[in-house]
């Protein structure tokens, strides 16, 4: 995901600054979105294991500042953090720049990325020692594979157009079916379909956030798809991909695939549809995007948490 804090420039090295950039809990958002509606489904069935509902949210947030530590040497070295101008720079946009901005070497940005994803793997490792269910370890190791290959060669999904789908499917189903196996040992369909339209929305906010940067990562070889269809063709497709969002759940819940009070979830249309018509209006202004970025985020942040309260409703 494209990060949530502005860039400053930095004079010296300042590894704390650095890490805090890395590590940002906002950048967290769109996997405890995931997290949340797991964790309501759960919630249907008894009494929340704390515990564990801990475990994977110190797994989770460990997995993120490790994507976000590899991503940056691998963005560092294509040049696309450096292109990036200060015009086309947002809050939500234009990678950490800790190695450009020089807040962290590139053996301390390494030693981060490695620190996360071990203790990512330790997280996972002791879920499945204690559970002893497999099904948690493939998961896991699929989400780690993900992160890692998101940036990382041979596959280098971001680069190669795969990026979106790659976070939509680790932050819509994948994650919600892992979270929801770790907390009632069990895969449940109701969570899992209700994670479909969460998963479109978490990569139309990777989408809009890449329209900034679309000049950039087409100088760099990053051909992701926003590239590929230019700014103005990439803003109607992210409204389509929006709208479909919604349109998903709603074919859902009328093909009793997810029970009515899901239906709550159609209140983050309204600052979706905001994020659509500013994107549309204003696809080649990087900084008069920034309201539509923000508009994306909170309709996910909705549409987790209303859907979310609807399942717990409905006892899904």
């Amino acid at each position: 995901m494209a990060t949530l804090a502005p860039a400053q420039p930095a004079t010296a090295p300042d590894f704390a600054a650095g890490l805090l950039r890395l590590a940002d809990p906002k950048v967290t958002l769109a996997s405890m979105a995931a997290i949340l509606l797991a964790a309501c489904a759960a919630a249907a069935a008894g009494p929340l294991p704390w515990g564990w509902l801990a475990v994977v949210v110190l797994g989770v947030f460990a997995v993120e500042a490790a994507k976000n530590a590899s991503g940056e040497v691998f963005d560092f070295d294509s040049g696309t953090d450096e292109r990036v101008s200060d015009a086309d720079r947002t809050p939500f946009s234009g990678g950490k720049r800790v190695l450009v901005d020089r807040l962290l070497t590139r053996r301390q940005t390494w030693a981060i990325a490695a620190a996360g994803y071990g203790l990512a793997l330790a997280a996972g490792l002791l879920v499945v020692v204690v559970q002893r269910d497999a099904r948690i370890l493939a998961l896991g190791l699929l989400g780690l594979v993900l992160a890692w290959t998101y940036h990382a060669p041979p596959l280098r999904l971001s680069y190669r157009g795969l990026g979106e789908l790659a976070v939509g499917l680790c932050y819509g189903p994948l994650l919600v079916a892992g979270t929801h196996l770790v907390l009632r040992r069990e895969l449940a369909w109701p969570p899992v379909l209700a994670a479909l339209p969460l998963g479109l929305l978490i990569a139309a906010f990777l989408w809009i956030n890449e329209l900034p940067d679309a000049t950039a990562d087409a100088a760099s070889g990053k051909r992701t798809l926003v590239v590929r269809l230019g700014r103005r063709r990439a803003a109607r497709a992210f409204a389509l991909l929006l709208a479909a969002a919604f349109l998903l759940l709603a074919a859902l819940v009328a093909a009793g695939r997810l029970p009515v009070p899901a239906l709550l979830g159609l209140l983050a249309a309204l600052p979706a549809a905001r994020a659509a018509r500013l994107a549309i209006a204003h696809a080649e202004e990087s900084r008069r995007l920034v309201p539509a970025q923000a508009a994306t985020l909170l309709s996910f942040l909705v549409y987790a948490a209303a859907t979310g309260v609807g399942l717990l409703l409905a006892g899904a």
